[in-house]
């Protein structure tokens, strides 16, 4: 038994963990998932993750997964990796990004990763020499901000424009960043909002980074997720004018985020980012850090020359933001201010004067969750409260049964 008035224990908590996690969207999800009320008969329907993976409809063909179970019975795979990938798997994600572009990516350039997770929290570290601050879009991927928050990098965080397609609020990126601002984000096509930039307005960022003199870090893990009107355009095509990191991985377009494989790609004509010491930093940061599973590395090449399944899939996803968004528009306290083009969510405005016995957004999803056993993310955990995020990409059943249940809990709680 310890004595009374010893020295207390040298060790404790990170604080900065506490304040990085608050409202991030896992942790939201927790919340709501404690919110279900255990006695209910129905299943639950999650619309609060981007993870299709679950659906019968979104099961990743056999040749796919043949690929994975070639390459580790054929032994050749289970060394460590280099520190950037296997060469292989470097060379095959180069080839495929090439496809959709004006000029040849370098296997130099990519640098694998487990996840673009993974991608986030090494860009992230990289570029948080201190006093640095990076530019973040609101509405937007919870995990920037949350990693940023732990690696003491401050964020700045600029609006996307609901009313011009969630276009980026340039005016508002001149003016929060200064001599200390490393980089802007966008992601594109866009989690949360669905939406797909402009090759306009794409150049207009790139323009407005090179004023700025910043490089732009592009995630576009859902670039395959177009269904719009609108061409996904990568933001690679204007790294003449400003430095490019681009982030994808298997995650999104192939229904693997259980896999963990992203990469980084470089794009810097220029020789700026080397020249500046971001490469070498990388580098470095790699070299301290785990390295994507070999075998799904050396299936790589075979995975990213199969795609035909996938437009099947992208069709039944295009239909369902189709029939999201229709039944949206008739619910009375809700807004949906522009039909989807890509990605696999949209954002929902949140009339709250309309409705009794709800505070916020939050309030709404967790009373929703006990309620309907419906669990629909809050706007708060993607930086934009009194606002909904609803995840689309389930099987169509599921998102007709899942209105059906919005429309009854919203009809309860409609002020009378």
């Amino acid at each position: 038994m310890e004595e009374k008035g010893s020295k207390q224990w040298n060790f404790g908590a990170n604080k900065a963990l506490e304040r990085s996690s608050k409202d991030g969207l896992r942790e939201v999800l927790h919340i709501l998932r404690s919110s279900l009320d255990p006695s209910e008969s129905r299943p639950v329907i999650a619309l609060g993750h981007g993870d299709p993976s679950s659906f019968p409809s979104f099961r990743i063909d056999e040749a796919t997964e043949n690929a994975v179970a070639k390459a580790l019975l054929s032994a050749k795979f289970n060394s460590y990796s280099y520190t950037s990938g296997i060469p292989i798997a470097r060379k095959a994600v180069a080839e495929y990004i090439s496809r959709d572009l004006s000029y040849k990516v370098s296997p130099e350039e990519v640098h694998v990763v487990a996840g673009c997770k993974q991608g986030i929290e090494v860009l992230i570290s990289v570029l948080a020499r201190p006093g640095a601050n990076i530019l973040l879009p609101r509405p937007g991927f919870s995990a920037y901000g949350s990693r940023a928050s732990f690696s003491q990098l401050e964020v700045r965080y600029f609006n996307l424009l609901p009313d011009k397609g969630w276009e980026v609020d340039l005016d508002a990126v001149k003016a929060l960043a200064d001599d200390k601002t490393a980089a802007m984000l966008i992601i594109n096509p866009c989690n949360p909002c669905g939406n797909v930039l402009s090759r306009q307005h794409l150049r207009k960022i790139a323009e407005t980074a090179r004023e700025l003199r910043i490089m732009v870090i592009a995630d576009e893990v859902y670039e395959r997720f177009v269904f719009g009107s609108e061409a996904f355009v990568s933001m690679a095509e204007y790294a003449e004018i400003a430095p490019v990191i681009k982030l994808g991985g298997l995650s999104k377009g192939w229904f693997l985020p259980g896999w963990r494989l992203g990469w980084i790609v470089t794009f810097d004509p220029h020789h700026i980012l080397k020249q500046s010491g971001f490469v070498r930093s990388l580098n470095n940061y790699l070299n301290m850090t785990t390295d994507a599973v070999t075998f799904i590395q050396g299936a790589i090449p075979e995975i990213l020359g199969k795609e035909d399944r996938f437009y099947m899939k992208l069709e039944l996803i295009r239909e369902c933001g189709e029939i999201c968004y229709e039944e949206m528009k008739k619910i009375p306290c809700l807004n949906c201010p522009s039909k989807p083009q890509g990605s696999m969510f949209l954002m929902v405005r949140l009339k709250l004067w309309l409705l009794e016995d709800i505070r916020d957004d939050l309030d709404f999803c967790c009373k929703l969750a006990k309620e309907e056993s419906l669990i629909i993310l809050p706007g708060r955990a993607v930086g934009l409260k009194n606002w909904l995020r609803i995840t689309f990409a389930v099987e169509v059943q599921s998102l007709r049964d899942a209105i059906s249940r919005l429309k009854s809990f919203v009809h309860r709680h409609s002020l009378k």
